[in-house]
């Protein structure tokens, strides 16, 4: 019998409303894990090459893993992985809350999506069962009204709830799928997918115990959680006790705060979008994921001065990276401005990475007289203007008028249609928007953003402040196999050489292991309270296997080429593993970072260099050795 997981995933054709379940054995499990490693499995198996992403043929795979759900600490992540209707690619997001938890707890180890309902619908999982229920009701209802609405209908306010709000029901490009009305899987347009499927919510409910999985050894998870005292005073805890959101302030301070849709990396009114700001003028509290010591996540309520905005805490609060996208990409400054923003994201299901990127890419159209006023609905899109945050995001996520349908589709796509040079303004990789941290200064992630299978993405790799020599010299010798492979020291976060490339290959590896048994990365891995050693220990007390770091580390070197393979087989070339001509100009503006930028020849070695360590051609084409060494030959036969 497995220990840890249910060996079962749940299968929806809902063309046909059609039913099934998938057992694997435990090979399988054992190399793919979970969370993305199933979630990109499916997607090399069952969908079609050539899909369009809000198609019926496309797959949408919402997966946990092998340890997700063990009573150990922030293992609550779930994946959703597709083709992305943003990039054309392998798409992959990932969020917390208690979704995935509680999909294990109701038989199920992932949900595989297949075809489109003719009319909404919900899937309503509990112990081991599978319903398919009208959702014309809920259609048009945003994530906090369906959640409660659902759990009403149901008789169970204990249901947990991952769907999608008017944004995904409107297939705007970068929707995502909200659980618990505030946990993001944020990235690449999964919330369209599901709403190009017709399906509002998937809601989850396990109570029947003997349904429930053993574990293979009780005794050392206990042994593990009693180290939970030690842990919440540690660094990695009482560090975060304002979440990210104090990345402002250090943002600011090396002069890597995306300003200006990324012109530069200073921004004078970084204050008044910091977490000092926000506890001065509204009441902000610490929320978490399931049983997660660290308590990251944040919720704001309060009133604006004028009484205009009211926050509501149900639909949590800015991190570092919302309150940077909707904050200094846009030279907004007003708090309450920029928290209704990031509410209205989580109402509606829209990624605030992507919808501020879009914003910005907008504004800076408009300024350079490529987007009229007569398109733009009324809206005087110049940075800084802090009236037109909230109306455009309206706009966007109903795909209301010009403005909206065209910002809808994502900055790649509106520069396409507008055409006229609007290409230079649109900052992205794959289609896929740059989060707020800057290849300029943080060069490891200029090689990263390039060659990433599903666009620019900062949780996905390393960074070059674990490559610095105080942390060296505290971790290469704890984390075994994964920090003997990473942990050369660098002598310059300036640099992007051999050192970065190599740890850009193992710390994509790495990241995509997390990614894979539904670790935080804001605890686990390779900047995280717990390591490598900690994760090998959770992974064999759970399943009991006898993994070494040397396989879970070739279990996320097996996802990463399988993506490549993906998208390769989609159409993508070596010419798509490159940087928006932005991050080549040096910054103007007075502080840490005036003059920094990448270097086309530096990065175009360090590209060359990373297909030669990954295993790939000159073109970064997947070498049939490398697929036959990763048993994954039938990914192309």
């Amino acid at each position: 019998m497995p220990y840890g997981y249910n060996g079962k995933i749940l299968k929806v054709n809902l063309t046909t409303r059609e039913i099934t379940v998938d057992e694997h054995d435990e090979k399988w499990y054992r190399q793919y894990l979970g969370g993305t490693g199933i979630g990109v499995y499916y997607a090399m198996t069952e969908i079609p090459a050539g899909a369009d992403p809000l198609g019926p043929d496309n797959v949408l795979t919402l997966s946990a893993s092998v340890i997700v759900g063990a009573p150990l600490p922030a293992l609550s992540r779930v994946s959703c992985n597709m083709k992305s209707p943003l990039t054309g690619g392998i798409g992959d997001a990932q969020g917390g809350g208690y979704w995935a938890p509680e999909l294990k707890y109701a038989g199920f180890d992932a949900v595989v999506l297949k075809g489109r309902s003719e009319t909404p619908v919900y899937l309503w999982i509990h112990d081991g069962q599978c319903e398919i229920r009208d959702a014309s009701h809920l259609w048009g209802k945003d994530t906090g009204e369906s959640e409660a609405m659902v759990r009403e209908e149901l008789g169970d306010n204990l249901i947990r709830v991952a769907g999608i709000g008017p944004a995904g029901e409107n297939m705007v490009r970068y929707a995502c799928v909200i659980n618990e009305r505030k946990h993001s899987a944020g990235r690449t347009g999964a919330g369209a997918v599901m709403g190009s499927k017709n399906v509002k919510l998937i809601a989850c409910r396990g109570k029947n115990t003997e349904l429930a999985y053993e574990y293979a050894d009780p005794q050392a998870l206990k042994d593990f959680m009693k180290r939970m005292p030690e842990i919440v005073k540690s660094p990695g805890v009482t560090g975060m006790a304002y979440g990210t959101h104090p990345v402002i302030i250090g943002s600011q301070e090396m002069g890597q705060l995306p300003t200006h849709n990324f012109s530069e990396g200073v921004y004078d009114h970084y204050m008044d979008i910091s977490h000092v700001r926000f506890m001065e003028v509204m009441e902000v509290t610490n929320e978490t994921c399931y049983m997660c010591p660290v308590r990251c996540k944040r919720a704001v309520k309060g009133t604006s001065p004028d009484g205009k905005i009211t926050l509501d805490p149900r639909f949590g609060g800015p991190e570092y990276e919302s309150a940077s996208t909707l904050g200094s990409y846009v030279m907004v400054d007003d708090p309450f401005v920029m928290a209704k923003a990031n509410e209205l994201c989580n109402r509606y299901s829209c990624d605030t990475i992507s919808v501020g990127a879009v914003i910005a890419f907008a504004m800076d159209c408009y300024e350079h007289g490529i987007l009229k006023p007569e398109m733009c609905d009324g809206l005087e899109l110049r940075f800084g203007n802090n009236d037109v945050l909230i109306p455009l995001i309206e706009k966007i996520c109903h795909r209301e008028g010009y403005l909206g349908n065209l910002l809808a589709e994502g900055s790649k796509k509106a520069a396409e249609i507008l055409g006229n040079g609007a290409e230079k303004f649109s900052i992205e990789v794959k289609g896929n928007p740059l989060p707020a941290h800057m290849p300029q200064v943080k060069k490891i992630l200029a090689l990263h953003y390039a060659v990433n299978g599903y666009g620019a993405d900062h949780c996905s790799c390393t960074g070059d402040g674990t490559l610095d020599e105080a942390t060296y010299e505290s971790k290469a010798g704890r984390d075994g196999n994964f920090g003997q492979t990473i942990y050369n020291s660098c002598e310059s976060w300036d640099t992007l050489d051999w050192v970065k490339t190599q740890a850009a290959v193992q710390g994509n590896r790495g990241s995509t292991l997390t990614d894979m048994l539904g670790c935080c990365g804001m605890a686990w891995g390779i900047t995280g309270t717990f390591d490598f050693f900690d994760m090998q220990y959770c992974v064999n007390a759970v399943t009991g296997w006898k993994m070494t770091q040397y396989e879970m580390m070739r279990s996320g070197q097996r996802v990463v080429n399988l993506m490549r393979v993906f998208n390769q087989r989609e159409g993508f070339t070596k010419a798509d593993d490159w940087l928006p001509e932005r991050m080549f100009e040096p910054f103007q503006a007075e502080g840490p970072s005036k003059g920094k930028c990448v270097s086309r020849e530096d990065l175009r070695k360090c590209i060359d260099l990373y297909y030669d360590m990954q295993g790939w051609d000159e073109n970064g084409f997947v070498r049939d050795g490398t697929l036959y060494d990763l048993d994954i030959k039938w990914a192309r036969p």
